[in-house]
């Protein structure tokens, strides 16, 4: 009876996170089809509004790692508070500005919301974990959240490309800010602090090294492709952020409490999941773009591209998140009837295919459309998945950390990714803003070996890593 209640206590958790992803999901997609309506409103140029989504990516690789230990430190469900209430304050600002700096600077803030999933996750987990079945049930509530996540995204971006047309963009600029101030009373009386708590003292220096590593690093990822691959300036960057790791790691492995338990990548059973998280984010945050730009390439014109228009390439990104929802959902079951590693292992495999067979299948929409449909069953899994495992192989007092770092380190796989494609779209172009076959070409290759690659060090996690058959302790 008691597990029973405790279940059913679980589940309502479960269903208030899934208001705050479904939240997260409409910040996703709610502001893509305004962005032009935007900067019109900021009086900039179109191509200054990469800057947005520069700033809060970068802001986003610095905060998750120290929210994922704080929430270790002191209670999940309280950084979630903290990083929600940050996120509102942030959201409300934007409708009341026509400063592009003040906007930017907002904008970036907003970009908070990127540490809610690892916390929730690590929050259920920590809820769960003395339950029967605690890796089952964490996996089936993070696919249940992300599909939460994917329809707000779903939800955000019609709502958002209906209501710009109708309303002053003032108005459509609160209506999320409003969401998130819900969103923040729905944690504060719907959700249950995590029971155990580290407790601690932050490891501040620690924090210090990995954010300059960290910024230098995608700041000179940023140069590269703004200044191309010539930039010896944007290199000399680039090998600062990653010479500043040996002196963060050095620190780490002496740290009696670490903010990054640089150990965990030895890991047998975390080790291949942050390698895959990083190869995932190519794909997931690299190649999104690339897509949507081909698909609206005249092919009379240069050859290649779908030329659909900007509701029919809306409709591929519609697709390909409903196949994301039915993956996320599928994971947990299939799992379950197999181990999460043989799940883990086919969704990789199945983001790598759909990825190649852009190479022999990409001159119809309907080939697109099919592509998509593949590459998003896979992804939708591996958004559930690699935290949940992470969750569970973690040592009980870095939970929040682990899934913490298969966002940071996604992240880091879709900097690099982001760079290398502008460079290859720009290289063998013939004029125009079109970008180059050739460089089309380098996406799908790139994205579909890296996924597979991921599918084959996935093959070295212990048999039974991630489940609750003493799996979780096998690789630490």
């Amino acid at each position: 009876m008691s597990r029973r209640v405790s279940i059913g206590a679980l589940a309502g958790i479960v269903g208030f996170l899934a208001f705050v992803e479904f939240t997260s999901g409409v910040l996703q997609g709610y502001y893509t089809p305004m962005l032009t309506d935007i900067a019109r409103h900021l009086r900039i140029p179109d191509a200054d509004v990469n800057w947005l989504e520069g700033t809060q990516l970068m802001l986003s690789a610095l905060v998750v790692p120290a929210f994922a230990k704080l929430g270790d430190m002191a209670g999940h469900k309280r950084m979630l508070l903290v990083s929600t209430a940050l996120t509102a304050a942030a959201a409300l600002a934007l409708p009341f500005t026509d400063s592009f700096l003040v906007f930017l600077v907002a904008w970036t803030l907003m970009g908070f919301y990127v540490v809610w999933l690892p916390l929730e996750i690590a929050l259920i987990w920590s809820r769960s974990q003395h339950m029967e079945g605690s890796a089952t049930i964490t996996a089936r509530a993070a696919g249940f959240l992300v599909a939460a996540l994917e329809g707000g995204a779903i939800a955000g971006a019609l709502t958002g490309g209906a209501l710009v047309d109708i309303l002053p963009l003032t108005v459509v600029l609160l209506i999320p800010a409003l969401l998130i101030v819900v969103c923040f009373f729905v944690i504060l009386f719907g959700v249950e602090e995590s029971p155990d708590h580290a407790g601690g003292r932050l490891d501040t220096n620690g924090l210090v090294l990995i954010s300059l590593a960290l910024v230098a690093f995608t700041g000179g990822l940023s140069l590269l492709r703004l200044n191309g691959p010539m930039d010896a300036g944007a290199w000399a960057v680039v090998a600062l952020g990653v010479l500043l790791a040996i002196p963060f790691v050095l620190w780490e492995l002496r740290h009696d409490d670490p903010v990054i338990d640089v150990r965990m990548f030895r890991s047998l059973a975390l080790g291949p999941v942050f390698l895959t998280t990083g190869l995932f984010g190519v794909s997931v945050l690299g190649a999104q773009a690339p897509l949507s730009t081909f698909a609206r390439t005249d092919p009379e014109v240069h050859g290649y591209g779908l030329g659909t228009t900007g509701f029919a390439t809306s409709l591929i990104i519609g697709i390909y998140l409903i196949a994301m929802i039915a993956g996320a959902l599928a994971y947990a079951p299939v799992s379950r009837r197999a181990t999460p590693r043989v799940a883990l292992i086919g969704a990789a495999t199945l983001v790598g295919v759909g990825f190649l067979l852009f190479l022999p299948l990409h001159s119809a929409y309907a080939h697109a459309i099919v592509n998509m449909v593949v590459v998003g069953v896979g992804s939708g899994a591996l958004v559930a998945a690699l935290p949940a495992a992470a969750a569970s192989a973690a040592p009980p007092t870095q939970t929040g950390v682990a899934t913490g770092l298969t966002n940071s380190v996604k992240t880091v796989g879709g900097a690099i990714a982001s760079c290398v494609f502008g460079i290859a779209l720009l290289h063998g172009a013939t004029g125009g803003t079109a970008g180059s076959f050739s460089g089309y070409v380098t996406v799908w290759v790139v994205c579909g070996v890296t996924a597979l690659v991921a599918a084959v060090l996935l093959l070295f996690v212990p048999k039974l890593a991630f489940t609750d058959r003493s799996g979780s302790a096998a690789g630490r």
